[in-house]
């Protein structure tokens, strides 16, 4: 007899897909649990040790992934900032002394 072709459908291949991811994250959750028991059974200073240095470690991975400013983008935007500040000083000084002409006019009548 002849060989019949499998038929197979997106829903079933998005089902297999799916088995296999959901395989895959009890493998680790299992992995992830075996290692927690070994943690447990070394000394609570070893680790408090190793969850500080493990800290440092991805606190060092982060600042890697950092996209920091070139010197001629932080000189631009510091100006920014300080001309507005200047600016905003200025503006409510004006405001300031204009409104104390305004009540020395009305109470020196």
């Amino acid at each position: 007899m002849a060989k019949e072709k499998e038929n197979t459908t997106p829903e079933k291949k998005k089902a297999t897909k799916e088995k296999t991811v959901k395989e895959e994250k009890s493998s680790k959750a299992t992995a992830d649990s075996k290692a927690e028991k070994k943690s447990d059974k070394k000394g609570s200073g070893k680790k408090e040790q190793g969850k500080v240095g493990k800290w440092f470690h991805d606190l060092k991975v982060e600042f890697k992934k950092v996209v920091w400013p070139t010197k001629k983008t932080v000189v631009t935007n510091t100006s920014v900032v300080v001309g507005v500040v200047v600016l905003s000083a200025v503006l409510v000084g004006l405001m300031d002394e204009g409104f104390l002409a305004l009540l020395r006019l009305i109470y020196n009548k």
